[in-house]
């Protein structure tokens, strides 16, 4: 994710035996040449793995005004043994063009989970390593002169990130009571650490590097084993200081060897090992999609992938594809737009308002409060859009209380309000101007929701859209059930008389939502 503005040792990862601080440089007769690493960048970059020859040519630069000549040599990529003759073709044009599952509207509420090296540090901001070393800001540069001896590195952090109390099957519960319908898990961040055993990542990933676990794999089977949630994973196509990214930045993008050994080849292990149903891309590094060879990925994402029918996709793969291209749009970490928009969209937010990572140093009032999160689903899903909202674990695995109290709260305030959230849609209007009142439909069974989220203390809600009709409307509190009152308002609303309910008898404490039958 982008970073959020926020207020003004193990031993380092090692390399193959006998090649300490080399990269791969080019084969020569069959064999791999390696070459020293850049010293400043020298320590945690152990894990490149050599590449086919056949893999080199895309090293040749890229010419300008023709991006196929770049897209060459990653078709050697794709698996060799296609599925069926392909539906969609690499032009954002025809990708573009594919429906979205129908699933990921209906689903609405999903949860995100930042998790990686990052949550060892757990200070300030999951972009902690590109805060400290690369902008030096003070906070980050005090933080590790006060807690850290010197020479400490950023990889160092790589074996204390245990996950020791891990327990899928505990999060998958947690999950499944918050109400949510998907989940999209961090593989990689931008640190570039693989929550999976990677075979593009040797030596800096949670099989080979503290956990010794497949966190992915662990996290997948109990998701899918223990709730009817949808899996999905997020990644990030760069790495903030990979030399090969550097590499082909300094000569402005016009090489591919970052791409070609170590995104797409991810990308690939992990759609065909995973099979995420969500693909949340991040993470461009100012390059172009044709850098990236997105739009070749992607049709074989919808084409022949194992996921190929199911699998819904953002809009992060490259400078200007960002709320252009893509399956949905996010257009901005938080966006919210507050009013309908004609292509379906996902509201990506954080409990934390300062941080998608774990903050030890967090204050009570950095959290958003469970009535700040309803409202925020409500007028999410009332203006077209999903919630995709973030916890972020610590270090040893475990899902910190106040995210729990959080999720848990969200669940009980859905299973009341479910309805008038799960497969619902936009109405003719999304809200009431002068009040607190949220609308969302469902046209096949001539219901219009009303959700308000303050009960009004004369227990008279003027609602201000709504044409009711006289012997055809009837309205209903959602979890009391009895029709209520109403009277038409000219020329058009409704003025419903609300029971008279103690706090104990009402049937959710954050938010409530009338079903109005047969309104116009």
């Amino acid at each position: 994710m982008d970073p959020v503005e926020v207020p003004a040792s193990a031993s380092a990862c090692g390399v193959p035996h006998g090649q300490s601080h080399y990269a791969p440089s080019r084969a020569v007769g069959g064999q791999t040449a390696w070459e020293p690493w850049p010293s400043s960048r020298r320590a945690g970059w152990g894990y490149f793995w050599p590449l086919e020859r056949a893999e080199l040519t895309s090293r040749e630069p890229r010419k300008e005004g023709r991006p196929e000549a770049a897209r060459s040599g990653q078709l050697l990529l794709l698996p060799r043994a296609p599925r069926a003759a392909p539906r969609f073709d690499p032009t954002w044009k025809s990708l573009d063009a594919r429906p979205l599952p129908a699933w990921f509207d209906q689903a609405k509420f999903g949860i995100f989970v930042h998790w990686g090296v990052f949550s060892v540090p757990s200070f300030g901001s999951e972009w902690f390593w590109w805060y400290w070393q690369e902008k030096k800001i003070p906070m980050y540069v005090e933080f590790m002169e006060n807690n850290y001896p010197p020479n400490f590195k950023y990889e160092d952090f790589g074996p204390l990130f245990t996950a020791r109390f891990f327990n899928a099957s505990h999060w998958a519960d947690v999950f499944q009571a918050s109400g949510a319908k998907y989940t999209v898990l961090t593989s990689k961040h931008h640190e570039g650490f693989t929550l999976w055993g990677s075979k593009y990542s040797w030596n800096w990933n949670a099989v080979d590097v503290g956990p010794k676990r497949d966190l992915v794999k662990e996290f997948e089977a109990a998701i899918r084993n223990r709730t009817d949630l949808r899996f999905g994973l997020y990644h990030s196509l760069f790495e903030w200081f990979h030399p090969l990214f550097l590499e082909d930045k300094s000569r402005s993008f016009h090489q591919q060897q970052f791409p070609v050994s170590k995104t797409l080849p991810e990308l690939y292990e992990l759609v065909n090992k995973y099979r995420p149903e969500v693909l949340w891309s991040d993470g461009d590094g100012d390059a172009p999609d044709d850098y990236w060879n997105s739009t070749v990925f992607l049709a074989w994402l919808y084409n022949q992938s194992p996921v190929r029918d199911t699998v819904v996709t953002n809009d992060r793969w490259g400078v200007g594809t960002i709320c252009k291209h893509g399956g949905y749009y996010t257009c901005s970490d938080r966006y919210h737009p507050g009013h309908l928009l004609p292509h379906k969209w996902e509201n990506c937010m954080t409990i934390d308002k300062f941080s998608w990572g774990y903050r030890r140093e967090a204050r009570l009032s950095d959290y958003l409060t469970i009535e700040e999160l309803v409202k925020e689903l409500v007028e999410t899903v009332s203006c077209g859009g999903n919630l995709l909202m973030n916890i972020g674990p610590t270090h040893d695995g475990t899902i910190p209380v106040i995210f729990e109290e959080r999720l848990r709260q969200m669940g009980t305030w859905l299973k009341v309000n479910g309805e008038a959230i799960y497969e619902t849609h936009p109405w003719r209007s999304q809200s009431d101007v002068t009040s607190d009142v949220w609308y969302t439909s469902k046209p096949k069974q001539k219901l219009v929701y009303a959700i308000y989220l303050k009960w009004p203390t004369s227990r008279h809600l003027f609602l201000g859209q709504p044409i009711a009709t006289l012997g055809a409307t009837e309205i209903k509190l959602l979890g009391h059930g009895q029709p209520l009152n109403w009277t038409s308002l000219k020329p058009n609303g409704i003025l419903v008389e609300l029971p008279h309910l103690t706090f104990d008898q009402m049937p959710c404490k954050w938010g409530w939502a009338l079903a109005l039958t047969n309104v116009i």
